[in-house]
């Protein structure tokens, strides 16, 4: 249907629909536009370096229990009780002997004979720094922050500034 056999009134209600609503008229027949957006505040912000009083590190503490075999050595007869009989140049050659021939000895102890075996529970403590506690004074106010690493004698802060608007009363 072409444009031309449209009613006008019609015509008029299609533009309005097709503008979004951004005029509208009043009872007086003048037409009231929509309020302007409202206006944003913009942040400025800029980098500054505040000075370190202390930085303290924060540990974490970490326990485990790990089994562990335990063997102690049983042995029938204490080599210092043969030498207490011994006097002199027998004791010396004796203790010569014994230091040349350890292999005897040896032998039964890495093969387990003579010698009770049993689990015992080992408790074991790791200890790593998770971060830092940071004092810093910027601008005569004192602030505390945790860190993942020391920063030294100074450090970089953000500063923002943004001014509050108020509603109109």
């Amino acid at each position: 249907m072409p444009l031309t056999r449209l009613p006008l009134p019609l015509i008029a209600c299609a533009l309005l629909a097709a503008a979004g609503g951004v005029a509208a008229q009043d009872m007086d027949g003048e037409v009231a536009l929509p309020p302007p957006p409202a206006a944003v505040p913009q942040e400025n912000v800029r980098i500054e370096y505040a000075r370190v009083l202390a930085a303290e590190p924060v540990i974490q503490t970490l326990r485990a229990t790990a089994m562990v075999e335990r063997c102690d050595p049983v042995s029938p007869v204490s080599p210092a009780s043969e030498e207490s009989g011994r006097r002199g140049l027998s004791r010396v050659v004796g203790a010569v002997r014994d230091v040349l021939t350890p292999e005897e000895e040896d032998a039964g102890a890495d093969d387990g004979s003579g010698a009770e075996c049993r689990m015992v529970p080992v408790e074991r403590e790791f200890r790593r720094p998770i971060g830092y506690d940071v004092d810093y004074v910027h601008r005569g106010i004192t602030y505390r922050s945790r860190m993942p690493y020391d920063p030294g004698n100074r450090v970089r802060v953000r500063v923002s500034v943004t001014p509050v608007v108020s509603p109109d009363p």
